[in-house]
């Protein structure tokens, strides 16, 4: 009589060992299929650690369809900060999306020191972390992101240029 009742307990152990890795297996498989794919499409910044992103935001509200007809939209900045010694800097480099043309973004300070130049940026283009090519020493300096417009056709012809300049705070 006493194998009658094992046997019970034992499908009951059973069912709950496989119901708990399916459970498991199932969440696993889940989380691999969100990330992969709900990932926005990166693209490589010429081996770079940033990222270039289709997905980029600004940050700020888009503006109205009057304003976006009026020319080309070129980001602006005030204060950026980041610590001595950081390979990258937050700030967000990019094309907003109302523009019809393309862009080459290069971030660098008065001197002329190059910290770090974009592919080319089609609408809607941007990355909020750039990879700097070296590292500052505290202090404050005069910063420059410098963008050149051209078509978005394959000669690229130059359209106009922008500077937008900032402050750059290196803690």
């Amino acid at each position: 009589m006493e194998n009658k009742n094992e046997n019970p307990n034992k499908k009951g152990l059973i069912t709950a060992i496989v119901i708990i890795i399916l459970i498991a297996v199932l969440s696993i498989g889940g989380i691999f299929a969100y990330k992969y794919f709900s990932a926005e499409k990166e693209k490589d910044s010429k081996g770079v650690v940033g990222k270039i992103s289709d997905g980029w935001d600004t940050g700020i509200e888009e503006e109205s369809q009057q304003q976006q007809g009026r020319g080309i939209q070129i980001p602006g900045y005030g204060i950026a900060v980041m610590e001595e010694g950081d390979t990258s800097l937050v700030l967000s480099v990019g094309n907003p999306k109302a523009n019809n043309c393309g862009f080459y973004a290069t971030l660098k300070l008065e001197d002329g020191t190059e910290l770090y130049k974009s592919e080319l940026l089609k609408p809607g283009y941007g990355l909020t972390e750039i990879p700097l090519s070296q590292t500052l020493k505290a202090g404050e300096y005069t910063a420059i992101v410098y963008y050149k417009c051209v078509t978005l056709d394959e000669e690229q012809s130059p359209l106009n240029s922008a500077e937008s300049e900032f402050k750059l705070i290196v803690k």
